[in-house]
């Protein structure tokens, strides 16, 4: 992975997280202050609270494909400690899911009149979960070329032994 290539990936993802620590405060100042009371057409503090988990769960993958650019630029990336990160990138995302099916669920009750909106937001979650395995085919794959890295260098030493 080229210099630029990094440093770009690394700004997105500072922006990134910068802007979801801007919004957890902005929920919790929220909650806290109490300025913005609710009128009773939407649940406001459950909506709230499940941004804020929501964002945690965007900054841990973002911490953790943080740490992964590391490694790739590092050429430590075809080792189990990569592992880690891959599985908290997973976690993440499934957590995502399960912080968006509670977003249809809260939202539903409000879309008696068009089941639609209910139907496609629950078809949202189940593409979250699809990029969840996607990602772990992605971690098989990892498996496999640190196991044939690990092989290799088996290989080399009995090489090196021989010669």
């Amino acid at each position: 992975m080229g210099r630029l290539t990094v440093l770009a990936l690394r700004a997105v993802l500072g922006v990134v997280l910068a802007g979801t620590v801007f919004v957890q405060a902005g929920m919790v100042w929220a909650l806290v202050s109490g300025s913005d009371p609710e009128d009773g057409s939407l649940p406001l503090t459950p909506l709230r609270v499940i941004t804020i988990l929501g964002m945690v769960s965007v900054q841990v993958a973002l911490v953790c494909v943080w740490r992964l650019v590391t490694m790739v630029r590092r050429g430590t990336v075809f080792s189990h400690a990569a592992f880690r990160y891959v599985d908290g990138v997973i976690g993440a995302i499934v957590a995502a899911a399960l912080v968006w099916f509670a977003v249809t669920a809260i939202n539903a009750p409000g879309q008696r009149d068009d089941p639609g909106v209910t139907v496609i937001m629950g078809g949202i979650g189940v593409a979250i979960l699809g990029v969840a395995l996607i990602v772990l085919v992605l971690r098989m794959l990892l498996a496999q070329a640190v196991a044939r890295d690990v092989e290799a260098a088996q290989m080399q030493a009995e090489l090196d032994e021989v010669i």
